[in-house]
C-alpha cells in the first residue's frame, strides 16, 4: 500500500485529503506543520509528499528545499497544494524541486490521478533492470535514482534524473518542448513550458562541469550536445 505524507495545517482539508486518499488505497500519513512533516518524512519514508504552501514553522517552500537537499528525501515525488495560483509561486516551487503543482480548490479525483502518475514513473525507473549508463564521466544508475560525475554524486530531482536520461539514452536527437513534457510529466502536467525550462536550467548547472551539455533550440526545444572525451 502506498504511504502519502500529508503536510497540511487546516484541518478540514487534511481530514479532506485523508479521507479521499485512503478510498484510492493509500496509507495517510498526517502533519500540521513544516517541522513535523519533516521528521515525519525522514522517519517513515513515504511513497510520495503533499505539502502546503503556508504552513506554521517552516513554510512549503523551505520544507521543499530541506527535502531536496537530504539524501534520504531527495527523491520523493512531491505535489505542492496551494491557495495560491500564483505563476510566480509554481515557478520557485519547481526551481526547489517540487515535481507538481496544484492550486485550491482542488477536485480529488485530479489530485489522486496526479498521484498514481508520480507513483507509475517511480515505480517505472525503479524497476527497470537496465545496467548503469555511461556517457563519459557520467554513471547513471536507474535503480537507485544515482547519478555520478567524474566520481562524484550529482544531486538530481526526479524530474531532472528523467530528463537526464530522456537526453543520454538519445544524444544529439532535438526534442521539442512538448515531447519532453509530455514524455516526463505526462499529459496531467498543468505548468506547461515553464517548469520544463525551469528544470532544464537546473540540470544545466548540475552539470556544469561537463561544460556546455544541452543546447537550446530555438522555436524547437532542446537537445543534448555533450561528446565524451572517453
Amino acid at each position: 500500500m502506498p504511504s502519502i505524507l500529508v503536510i497540511e495545517d487546516e484541518l478540514q482539508i487534511q481530514e479532506v485529503l485523508r479521507t479521499s486518499l485512503e478510498k484510492e488505497g493509500f496509507l495517510v500519513i498526517k502533519a500540521s506543520d513544516g517541522e513535523q512533516g519533516l521528521e515525519l518524512a525522514r522517519k517513515d519514508k513515504p511513497d510520495l509528499i503533499i505539502i502546503d504552501l503556508t504552513l506554521p514553522l517552516l513554510n512549503g517552500f523551505d520544507v521543499t528545499k530541506k527535502l531536496r537537499s537530504q539524501k534520504d528525501t531527495n527523491t520523493i515525488p512531491i505535489i505542492i497544494l496551494s491557495a495560491s495560483d500564483d505563476v510566480t509561486d509554481k515557478i520557485i516551487g519547481l526551481e526547489l524541486g517540487a515535481d507538481d503543482y496544484l492550486s485550491k480548490p482542488f477536485n480529488p479525483r485530479e489530485l489522486s490521478a496526479r498521484i498514481k502518475a508520480r507513483l507509475r514513473e517511480v515505480h517505472r525507473i525503479t524497476n527497470t533492470n537496465d545496467s548503469p549508463l555511461k556517457w563519459g564521466e557520467l554513471k547513471i544508475t536507474k535503480e537507485s535514482y544515482s547519478v555520478f560525475l567524474a566520481e562524484q554524486p550529482l544531486n538530481l530531482t526526479v524530474k531532472e534524473f528523467e530528463l537526464l536520461v530522456l537526453f543520454v539514452t538519445n544524444p544529439y536527437q532535438v526534442f521539442s518542448r512538448e515531447y519532453l513534457i509530455q514524455k516526463v510529466w505526462g499529459n496531467l502536467s498543468g505548468t506547461g513550458t515553464r517548469a520544463l525550462d525551469v528544470h532544464i536550467s537546473h540540470l544545466r548547472n548540475k552539470l556544469k562541469p561537463l561544460g556546455p551539455v544541452l543546447d537550446s533550440v530555438r522555436g524547437v526545444g532542446y537537445t543534448f550536445t555533450h561528446r565524451p572525451k572517453n
